[in-house]
C-alpha cells in the first residue's frame, strides 16, 4: 500500500539516471540477471563505497547476493526487503525494487524542489548523490559513540584522582632509604646471576647432548656399513640347496602339465559316456514304442477277423467253412504265436558287451 504502480518503475529508473531502458515485459518471466543488475546499481547509487560482490553465476552466489543487498538496505536505509520475492525475479520482485526506487526518487524530487529557482542549465547538471551524505552520517555516528565511551572512561579516572593524588604525594614525600634500595638491587642482581648460571648450564648440557648424539650417529653409521657389506656377501653367495630347488620346481611344472592333460581327457571321456548313455536310452524308448504299436495293430486285426467271421448266416456256408474256419483258426493261432514270440524276443533282448574292442576282428 502506498507504493507507485508498476508502470512508474521504468519512469523512476529513467529519472534516477539508469543507463538502460527497462520494460515491464522483461519481468513476465524470471530474469535474475536484470534484477541483480538493478539492485547493484541502486546500492551503488545509495552508497558508492559499498563492497557487495556482483557475482551471480551459481545458485549459492545468487543467494549470498540477495542476502547481502537485503542486509545493506535494512541497516543503511531502514528498508525491509522480501528476499524470496527478490529471488523470484519476476513481477513480485518489481514490488520490492519499488521500495528502494521510491525512496531515492522522493529524495531527488525534494532536492530538486529546493533548487527549483536555479537556471535550467544548472538543474540539468544536478546529480543526486546520497551516498556521500550517508558516509558522513556513518562517520558522525561512529565518532559520537567513541566520544561517549572515552568520556565515560575519563570521568571514572577523574573520580579516582583524589585517592591517587594522596598516594602520589605520600610516595614523593617519603625519603629514599639507601639500605632498602641496596637490598633490592642485590636481590635483583642475584636473580639475574642465577638466570645467567642456568643459561650457562643449559648451554653446557646442549654441548654434551650434541657430543652424545654425534657419537651415536657414528656408531649407527658403522653398523649400517657392516650390514651393507653382509648383505652384499649374502647376495653374491649361491645357496647350496638352490640347484635341487630348481630341479624340483621343473618336475613340479611337468607334473602339473600332465595333471592338466589327464583332467581334460577325463572330462572329455565323461562327456562322451553321458552322450552314449543318452543315445541308448533314446533307442530303447523308440523300440518300446514300436513294439507297442505292433501289438495294437495285431489286436485290431484279430478283432476285425472275429467280427467278419460272425456275420455268416447260411448253414451251407457254415458247413463248408467249418473246415476253412478250422484252417483259419489254425493260421491265426500260428500268426499270434509267432508274433508273441517275436515280441518276447525283442522285449527280453539285451545288448551285451563293453566299450572296449576285442583282440581280434571276429571279436
Amino acid at each position: 500500500p502506498g507504493l507507485p504502480h508498476f508502470s512508474d518503475f521504468t519512469e523512476m529508473m529513467r529519472a534516477l539516471g539508469y543507463p538502460r531502458l527497462i520494460s515491464m515485459e522483461n519481468f513476465h518471466t524470471p530474469n535474475f540477471m536484470l534484477v541483480s543488475e538493478v539492485l547493484l546499481w541502486l546500492v551503488k547509487r545509495y552508497e558508492p563505497q559499498s563492497d557487495i560482490p556482483g557475482d551471480v553465476e551459481t545458485e549459492q552466489d545468487r543467494v549470498f547476493f540477495i542476502k547481502a543487498v537485503a542486509q545493506f538496505m535494512a541497516t543503511k536505509a531502514h528498508i525491509k526487503l522480501n528476499t524470496k520475492k527478490l529471488y523470484q525475479a519476476d513481477g513480485y520482485a518489481v514490488k520490492e525494487l519499488l521500495k528502494v526506487t521510491s525512496v531515492l526518487y522522493g529524495a531527488m524530487n525534494t532536492q530538486g524542489g529546493e533548487r527549483a529557482d536555479l537556471p535550467e542549465e544548472d538543474s540539468s547538471k544536478f546529480k543526486f548523490d546520497l551516498g556521500s551524505k550517508i558516509a558522513d552520517l556513518k562517520a558522525a555516528r561512529q565518532l559520537a559513540s567513541e566520544i561517549t565511551s572515552k568520556g565515560a572512561v575519563l570521568y571514572d579516572l577523574l573520580g579516582k584522582e583524589v585517592e591517587l593524588r594522596e598516594a602520589r604525594t605520600e610516595s614523593i614525600a617519603r625519603p629514599l632509604e639507601i639500605n632498602e634500595a641496596e637490598k633490592v638491587m642485590k636481590i635483583a642482581i642475584n636473580s639475574v646471576l642465577e638466570e645467567v648460571q642456568k643459561t650457562k648450564d643449559m648451554l653446557n648440557n646442549v654441548a654434551l647432548d650434541e657430543a652424545n648424539l654425534e657419537a651415536k650417529i657414528e656408531k649407527r653409521k658403522l653398523e649400517l656399513e657392516r650390514s651393507q657389506k653382509r648383505l652384499q656377501t649374502l647376495q653374491s653367495v649361491r645357496p647350496a640347496f638352490m640347484d635341487e630347488y630348481e630341479k624340483i620346481e621343473e618336475q613340479l611344472q611337468k607334473q602339473y602339465s600332465t595333471y592338466l592333460e589327464k583332467f581334460r581327457n577325463l572330462t572329455y571321456m565323461e562327456q562322451l559316456l553321458d552322450d552314449h548313455r543318452r543315445a541308448e536310452q533314446e533307442m530303447f524308448e523308440e523300440a518300446a514304442n514300436m513294439l507297442r504299436l505292433i501289438q495294437n495293430r495285431l489286436k485290431e486285426e484279430e478283432q476285425h477277423l472275429l467280427k467278419s467271421g460272425s456275420n455268416d448266416d447260411s448253414d451251407i456256408e457254415i458247413q463248408e467253412e467249418e473246415g476253412s474256419d478250422s484252417e483259419g483258426d489254425l493260421q491265426i493261432a500260428r500268426h499270434r504265436i509267432s508274433t508273441d514270440a517275436l515280441l518276447q524276443g525283442r522285449v527280453g533282448a539285451r545288448i551285451m558287451g563293453s566299450m572296449q574292442g576285442g583282440d581280434t576282428e571276429e571279436d
